[in-house]
């Protein structure tokens, strides 16, 4: 395949903006009435989704290495739509279809290279879903507590009727009734416990409809769907080195789940959570917090502020604190939270002599297209 001739025609369809996704999907739904179903009523916080996808694999087309994993865990995350083998060629003949038109240079060539990769891309997939084809598409889930910690934010705890198995740091995307085939990913708070139930932290995002609904509008006894789990962070359990978790907002979600793998399973080891917020007010789970530290003398927690002056709490951005707390050379780390926190937090880190391949991060953001799009990588 020519990969930087593939490039250059997505970066075509790309540079349309919201036409070319917008063509794609009216050429699909024409051609394949049947594949309508699978989608919300609304478009309107779908069809970037697709396009955010494919430039995934474009930009990996050359590392099969890297590439596979990802379609396999979206081979397994697509069955929740009812998606079968079946509709594969469908969306790759619309595919085709939408590159060739913002493309007055398209050709046989490209025609073949394009079609070559996607048989590849499907195939990856479909087998992956085949190989999951003894585990449910989706687990049904009740809200049995929900606690509105702020005006913005919201602590679920939910009950899979049919245990749902997740290591820590993992996403989990999830489906309620109020926003139909509307699917977005958030981490458990919590490792697995005997009692199966997750808990889960939502923050509402301007012109989030997940989001906005779990927080506002979802209430003790609501059904919920949950897909596959993905493995976000990476966490290493079979590790004995200290760790150092830093979070920022609902990141703070799968570094607590961190924190109850090591109460439940061990082995021994110093943990040491920093949560950053704006304001002292915007720290929505520091009850729990205090009672968890407490609980676990291996565990230390510090709260830090960057723009309230009249805080008792550490002050300044949190990668700025924790670097002030250090040295953590020693550690593995575990960064979540806002975009720039991220990077922020994970270049002190690596200035500050941590090796790289011991800082993983996932970014919970309003614009990520991935796991999810409103309040984590998420609604």
């Amino acid at each position: 395949m020519d990969i930087s001739a593939m490039r250059a025609n997505f970066a075509k369809a790309a540079a349309a903006g919201d036409e070319a996704p917008l063509w794609f999907y009216s050429h699909l739904f024409i051609a394949h009435p049947e594949t309508r179903q699978m989608f919300p009523v609304s478009m309107a916080h779908q069809r970037d989704r697709l396009f955010a996808a494919l430039g995934e694999v474009v930009a990996r087309v050359d590392d099969l290495d890297s590439l596979v994993p990802i379609l396999q865990e979206l081979g397994r995350d697509h069955r929740k739509f009812g998606t079968v083998a079946e509709h594969y060629p469908a969306v790759g003949a619309s595919l085709l279809a939408t590159l060739k038109h913002f493309d007055d240079e398209w050709n046989d060539a490209l025609a073949a290279d394009w079609t070559a990769a996607y048989e590849l891309v499907a195939s990856v997939m479909v087998q992956a879903a085949e190989e999951m084809a003894d585990q449910p598409p989706w687990w049904d889930a009740e809200v049995v507590a929900h606690e509105r910690r702020s005006v913005d934010t919201a602590v679920l705890r939910l009950r899979p009727k049919v245990p749902l198995s997740h290591r820590p740091g993992a996403s989990i995307s999830l489906e309620t009734e109020r926003r139909p085939r509307l699917w977005r990913y958030y981490s458990p708070a919590n490792a697995e416990r005997p009692d199966g139930e997750l808990e889960i932290h939502a923050r509402a995002q301007p012109g989030g409809p997940v989001s906005t609904a779990l927080v506002r509008q979802v209430d003790v006894g609501d059904m919920l769907r949950l897909g596959p789990p993905v493995d976000s962070l990476r966490f290493d359990p079979d590790s004995d080195r200290d760790l150092l978790l830093v979070a920022g907002g609902t990141g703070l979600a799968p570094l607590k789940a961190i924190v109850d793998h090591v109460a439940r399973n061990g082995p021994p080891r110093r943990v040491d959570l920093f949560v950053g917020a704006r304001l002292e007010e915007d720290l929505y789970d520091r009850a729990d917090l205090a009672r968890l530290e407490q609980d676990h003398p291996w565990l230390t927690v510090t709260l830090a502020v960057s723009e309230d002056g009249d805080s008792g709490l550490a002050h300044g951005d949190v990668g700025d604190v924790v670097a002030r707390s250090g040295p953590w050379a020693s550690r593995e780390a575990y960064v979540a939270g806002p975009p720039a926190m991220v990077d922020d937090t994970v270049g002190r880190l690596l200035e500050h002599g941590l090796p790289r391949n011991r800082i993983r991060s996932e970014v919970f953001s309003p614009s990520r297209p991935g796991p999810d799009v409103e309040g984590k990588v998420t609604s």
